[in-house]
Parts: structure tokens; sequence; C-alpha cells
């Protein structure tokens, strides 16, 4: 993936117009206390927050005397950054829509609940959307269609929604960092200047640790929610899904062309859309759907009678307009980074963290809780890899750090932490795909809390730094 885009660096800004430390607090802070207030004490959309948070720092960049052509060209770069995950949304909505009225998705549940038991069943999605997501190199597209229909099986098997989606985020999170083919394991070599599969070396024994310790978490999660299945409930749901669709072989031909484009290397958008006319064939062709009604279903999604609540519930979807809710979310929080961006909050608070460093460990895991700052109050994970991934290039030559140190640090903290935010593109992105609240999957994603704790663990161990850059900077504090 190519973004032509360069983070602002202290030394771009206009001395007149360069916020201190303290200043650049300020909005930062109102931003927290914005979404803090709104979101959790409230309980309202994070939309409004947003739009304060907005108006804030667009009143901010005032007061350091920016006129509003600076705040929208900040504003705009920012939305063009963020680009392809808002059509990705557009298109994963409308591709779950087709792809249920194809039955793609309820025989991906009926199969799998043949084949899985409730024991099994976590530790088994974790790695199987781990293996998904390496081949595709993609998180979301696994978890836009692979994690929906996991969802139903989970249902079945009485394992609570959150537990599934968590076990599936976590899974897809884990196999998009390792894979060559992902967009964010891409970005994060190139604006570090590693090499791809370098950068990918590096991170593997952190990955290995953090996803082992994530399935071994899923398998005791398994033991404790892997109850008996209340009698009936399987066939009760298999009977609802056969009764409903059509559930023969060439139902899996959606599935077949989307991931079979992904992994020839095709990009995720085209792959996607090419998803969306394979489900509206197949609805046609096997499922008898008419043309018309295939396409009315692309745009205002599902609702089958099925004659099960449960399964009814699960397979009801909103289709293309129903990713409003979701774009404006991320529009609002794409606005509010650029606008930190562009008024240099960010920029001067990198180059204070780049000042207190005062040793290798410190300069890694500040990198890490770097990306994950920017995760919060930008809501974009390129930007999250972006800003340090280029800012602090520098910073690691200096102490004899070599790019894959700082390759790592940027994606291991910024690449699945988003998720856990409600209000970034990723967090939002996985409630709305799966109807289960950020909030609620989170204490679930377990790769999400251990990407990052890995690396600082192995960070303050020194496992994580090799022992020749250890040396370089005694003997450089030495000196």
């Amino acid at each position: 993936m190519s973004l032509d885009f360069t983070p602002t660096t202290i030394e771009d800004l206009e001395p007149e117009r360069r916020p201190s430390v303290a200043l650049a607090l300020v909005p930062v802070l109102a931003v927290v206390v914005f979404l803090g207030v709104g979101s959790a004490v409230l309980g309202m959309a994070p939309h409004v927050p947003l739009l304060w948070s907005i108006a804030f720092t667009g009143a901010f960049g005032y007061y350091l005397g920016y006129s509003w052509e600076d705040l929208y060209d900040g504003i705009a770069d920012s939305l063009l950054m963020g680009l392809q995950a808002l059509l990705i949304i557009f298109t994963i909505y409308a591709l779950i829509a087709t792809w249920v009225d194809a039955g793609t998705i309820p025989a991906l549940m009926y199969y799998g609940l043949e084949l899985l038991n409730p024991t099994v069943f976590l530790p088994v999605t974790v790695i199987f959307a781990a293996v998904v997501a390496f081949s595709i190199g993609s998180s979301w597209t696994t978890v836009g269609t692979l994690g929906v229909a996991f969802v139903g099986i989970g249902a079945g098997l009485g394992i609570p929604a959150p537990m599934t989606v968590g076990a599936v985020i976590s899974g897809a999170y884990a196999g998009d960092k390792q894979s060559p083919l992902s967009d964010t394991t891409n970005l994060a070599a190139g604006v570090t200047n590693t090499p791809l599969y370098d950068h990918i070396r590096r991170m593997r024994t952190g990955t290995a640790i953090a996803f082992g310790l994530t399935v071994a978490g899923f398998a005791v999660l398994g033991l404790r929610a892997g109850g008996e299945i209340p009698v009936g409930r399987v066939a009760e749901i298999q009977t609802a899904l056969a009764g409903t669709y059509d559930l023969s072989v060439l139902v899996f031909v959606p599935l077949i062309v989307t991931f079979g484009l992904a992994l020839y290397g095709y990009p995720a958008l085209p792959t996607l859309v090419a998803g969306v006319f394979a489900g509206v064939g197949t609805s046609i062709l096997i499922q008898g759907t008419g043309f018309v009604t295939a396409w009315e279903v692309f745009m205002s999604g599902t609702e089958p009678e099925t004659g099960a609540t449960l399964v009814n519930n699960l397979l009801k979807t909103d289709g293309l307009t129903g990713s409003a809710w979701t774009i404006t979310v991320v529009v609002a929080a794409l606005t509010l980074g650029g606008l930190l961006e562009k008024t240099g909050v960010l920029a001067v608070l990198a180059h204070r963290l780049s000042q207190g460093v005062r040793s290798s460990g410190g300069l890694i895991a500040g990198t890490g809780i770097s990306a994950i700052a920017i995760n919060v109050l930008t809501a974009q994970q390129y930007m999250s890899i972006l800003l340090p991934g280029m800012t602090l290039r520098n910073l690691y030559e200096e102490f004899g750090l070599d790019s894959d140190e700082l390759s790592r640090a940027v994606e291991a903290a910024g690449t699945p932490t988003g998720a856990l935010i409600p209000w970034h593109a990723g967090g939002v992105f996985m409630a709305t795909t799966t109807n289960v609240a950020t909030l609620e999957y989170a204490p679930f994603y377990l790769f999400g809390f251990l990407s990052p704790l890995v690396l600082f663990g192995m960070t303050l161990t020194g496992f994580g730094i090799p022992t020749t850059d250890r040396a370089t900077e005694r003997a450089q504090y030495a000196d």
C-alpha cells in the first residue's frame, strides 16, 4: 500500500505557530474528557463527543494562527489516508448481506456446528482465523466474512458472543501481523526503511509468544464456557438453516472467489467487490433470488424468516445502507486526527518523547506507547505506524538500533490495539460487523493486550534488543 503522506515534524512548524508541550496537551486532555464524559458517563454515541473534540481542536488551531484552509488541508490529508478503510467498510457491509442471502454464511454455520464442540471451539477459532488472515493479509476481511459465521456457530454451541468475537479478532490480527500481504505490515516496513522480510522476522518471536499465550488463554476459557449444549439447540439451528437455504457446495463459490483473489495477491478492495458480485450471483443462481431482489439485499440487507428466532437474529444484516453509523464515526475520528496532526500537537509531543529517552529499551517502549496513544487520538492505525515510524528513525540510528526494531515496535503496539478503542476505525468496524460492542468483546480480545505487553516485557528484560545494540548503547554512554 502506498500513502503519499509525510507527518509534520517539529522542524516543519513555524516558531510563531508551534505550541509548547503544555499547550499541546490542552486539546489532548480535552479529547480525553469529551470522550470520557460523553461516552462513558452520559452513554452517548461517540459521534457527539467527537464533534465536541473537533470543534475544540479547530478553535485551538485558530488560536495558534492557522487559517481554515490550513485546517481543511489537514482534515483532507487524514481522510485521504483513511479512504481505503472507509471504502472497505462500505463493501464489507454489502458483502456480508449478499453472503447471507447466497447461503455462504449459513452453510459455514451449518457445517461448523457438525465439526466443532464447545470445549475446542475457541482455540480452534483463534488458530483458524490466524491462518486465514495470514493467507490473505487482511484482518478486516477475515472478521467480516468468517468471523460473522463463527459468531453464529458459537451461539449454537452456547459460547457467549463476546468470547467468540475476541477469539476471531485475536487470530485475525495475529495472522495479519505476520503476513507479507498485509497493508500494515508493508507500511511499517516501508516507513522505517526496513526490508519487508527483515521486519517480519523481527516480529516473529514476539508475535509467537503473544499468539501462544492467546491460544492457551482461549483453551482455558473454552473449558469454562463449554458446558452442556441445551438439548436440541444444534438440531434446531441446522433444521432452520437447511429449511431456508440451499446448502450445497456451490454456495461456497463467493468464499472461494474472495480468498482465491486475495491469495493471488489482488488488493483488498477489488477482492471484496468481486466477493459481492459472487455473492449476488450465487443468490440468483443457487438460492433462486430474483435479480432485483438480490441487489436490494446488497443495499438494505437481510431479514430471514427461518422459524428459529436465534437464527433470524444472527442472520439479520443491514446491507450497504447500514454502514452509515460506522462511516460517520470513522470520518469524525479521522477529522479529529487530521486537526491534531496539522496543528502540530502530535509533532510536539513526539519531539518531547524523543528528548526524554535515555536508553534503547526506553526508546522501544516509548515507541510502543506513542503508537497506542496515536491510535487513541487519531483513530487510525496507519497514523499510529506512520508518525512514530517516520519521526523516530534518526533516534534509533543514534542508539545503534536497527530499523527493524522500530518497525517491530510500531506494529506490535499500533496495529492490534486499535480494535480495543470504541471510536477507532478498527474498533468501530469490528463492533458493527459482529454486532458485539467494543467494550463487550475487549476483555476477550487477548492478543490486543498481549502483543504490546510482550513487546514491553521483551524490551524490559533485554530479550527484545540484540546484544550488539546493547553493547553500542553502553559504549555510547561510557563516553
